[in-house]
């Protein structure tokens, strides 16, 4: 077989799969009720800070993702998917309240310390997600609101 026959077959193959996939759906992140557990329930997060959370962190990190267009494209939304369901089982905004002391005092730590560090919010949903940067200042903000919370769960 030619060389060029061999690459024709295997991008037909490649084509092929690609197309296939797109007909293998994912479950969506995307809560109907507002969960009774949400730490805005429980705890006083100021205005301001919690549109930064919902800004930087909640696609990942509670129980409903604004989706981007691309979200409906494989091997993408399996790649989203598997992302949302990492992040929420590290930290769940949304469920924050069923989380025993010990684990909300962690969680919290973790939040001001991945914020502080600039690991948060991730690189890979920032480059697409422009608004979601945090400043100095904001991460600041967000590091004296975890503080405040973790003075009430003490």
């Amino acid at each position: 077989m030619k060389t060029s026959s061999l690459i024709k077959t295997g991008a037909g193959f490649i084509a092929l799969f690609l197309i296939v996939i797109q007909f293998f759906d994912t479950d969506k992140n995307i809560a109907t009720v507002p969960s009774d557990n949400a730490i805005e329930k429980h705890y006083q997060v100021p205005v301001h800070v919690l549109g930064l959370l919902k800004t930087s962190c909640y696609d990942c990190h509670s129980n409903t993702t604004a989706y981007p267009w691309y979200n409906n494209i494989q091997p993408v939304k399996w790649w989203l998917a598997d992302h949302v369901n990492s992040g929420k089982r590290h930290l769940n905004f949304d469920e924050f309240n069923s989380y025993s002391k010990e684990k909300k005092l962690k969680k919290l730590d973790e939040v001001a310390e991945t914020i502080r560090e600039g690991e948060m919010p991730l690189t890979s949903y920032t480059v697409v997600h422009q608004n979601a940067k945090l400043t100095d200042t904001q991460k600041s903000e967000i590091e004296q609101w975890v503080n405040e919370v973790k003075k009430q769960i003490e």
